[in-house]
């Protein structure tokens, strides 16, 4: 399984860490965010990586040739980034969506738990990796799951139908039902502004998408900077 990883984006509410560098390079208890993603990834199982830049590409391309890094990686360069949605990142990799992949934000630590309970034995067709709602966070991608399944998708999901929220974290089995739903999507009028978890509403409203419930670990997104400060609250350890 290949992991596809979306670091494309400027970062703008973690300026001014982000002035200089792309945000999968700042760094979260002395290290990066791109290296803590590989490292964790690693260990639970993924042998290659292909990470989509854009905002200081090129820092993060002298970072991967500078690194031994624990995996194969390369990089695509997404030229849109700063005029689509995260949805134009998926466009650019779509090559890597026919085989098994797992597909993260490029803007999440995990702690191995998290990835190694999701990947250890990923359902067949597509899965989001999800945890139940403990009271919404500021721009929580809301998810709806009844039985086992996912059943709607979006940040503007009301109260009374969520259920759970995503981690951002997609996997598929292999095949052309991810590819072919991001093709559905991003022809659709704004296209280009959706939330690639657009892709994954669509997968669950046509072929489906099982939740994978998060059972193990800590997980923090870095949006602000004071979420690398909540990281290392959540781990007990000084950020």
């Amino acid at each position: 399984m290949k992991a596809v990883i979306l670091s494309a984006g400027y970062g703008s509410r973690l300026l001014p860490l982000t002035r200089e560098i792309p945000k999968c390079l700042v760094k979260v208890q002395g290290r990066e965010i791109l290296l803590r993603q590989l490292t964790t990834l690693a260990e639970a199982g993924i042998d290659e990586a292909a990470i989509v830049v854009g905002y200081r590409h090129r820092q993060v391309r002298d970072f991967v040739a500078d690194h031994a890094l624990p995996l194969r990686v390369s990089t695509v360069f997404n030229p849109f980034w700063s005029v689509s949605n995260s949805i134009g990142s998926v466009w650019v990799a779509r090559a890597h969506l026919h085989e098994p992949f797992c597909l993260l934000n490029g803007d999440t630590v995990f702690e191995q738990a998290v990835l190694t309970e999701a990947l250890r034995q990923p359902p067949a067709g597509i899965g989001l990796l999800v945890e139940a709602t403990r009271g919404h966070v500021l721009d929580d991608m809301r998810v709806a799951v009844a039985d086992g399944r996912v059943t709607a998708v979006a940040k503007d999901l009301d109260d009374a139908r969520t259920t759970h929220r995503s981690l951002g974290v997609i996997t598929s089995s292999g095949g052309d039902a991810y590819a072919r739903a991001l093709e559905t999507v991003i022809e659709r009028d704004s296209g280009h502004a959706a939330y690639h978890h657009a892709i994954v509403a669509e997968l669950a409203a046509t072929v489906g998408v099982t939740a994978i419930e998060h059972a193990a670990g800590k997980w923090q997104e870095i949006d602000r900077p004071e979420d690398i400060d909540a990281w290392g609250a959540a781990r007990g350890t000084a950020a």
